[in-house]
């Protein structure tokens, strides 16, 4: 007969946490859980949505090639990709200290940065969102690549986040190509 996981082993098992202390947990949480919450409050402070109607505005005239997702579908996607991507970097923090653990929270670090950036750009600078995607695609493969060495699950829940800015990729390619004739690019 089996006994009941505690709390604590449970936690351990999902954060990669096993042997580290209560208090490097939380600051881990804090760390990681902050800065995909600043990502995901400046991604909101800059969405094209009705509570932003200038940005909404720039953003209905665009061209939107055929492979523009419905609106909501962004709101479906986005919030667990950011999920797998924090308990990704919670799982690294937590892994024990290695030159490809510094690597793969570097590039972890890295990650968010950019998603700051290209969020906060919008549609009215294209060519920069193009370059930040871009830029934002490498760095999360590289993470991705990284974070393998330190912990193998963590990887793997990065795979989805990868696969999506690919096609976000895509999509900014499209939508620059066929904006870029208009004063949309600065």
């Amino acid at each position: 007969m089996q006994l009941a996981q505690s709390p604590r082993d449970a936690i351990d098992g999902f954060a990669n946490s096993k042997g580290r202390s209560t208090r490097h947990l939380l600051l881990g949480v804090g760390l990681t859980a902050g800065a995909v919450l600043a990502s995901a409050l400046i991604a909101r402070a800059n969405a094209p949505t009705a509570e932003n109607p200038a940005i909404k505005r720039q953003y209905d005239q665009l061209e939107k090639p055929p492979i523009t997702p419905p609106g909501g579908a962004f709101s479906v996607i986005w919030p667990p990709l950011f999920m797998a991507l924090t308990i990704s970097g919670l799982r690294v923090w937590n892994a024990p200290p290695s030159p490809a653990r510094t690597q793969a929270l570097t590039l972890w670090g890295m990650v968010q940065a950019l998603n700051a950036v290209w969020m906060a750009i919008g549609p009215r600078h294209l060519g920069g969102q193009l370059a930040t995607s871009i830029a934002s695609l490498g760095t999360s493969a590289a993470y991705a690549w990284r974070a393998r060495a330190v912990d193998g699950p963590a990887a793997g829940m990065v795979a989805p986040y990868v696969g999506w800015l690919g096609f976000a990729n895509l999509l900014t390619e499209e939508l620059w190509r066929r904006n870029r004739g208009g004063e949309t690019i600065h």
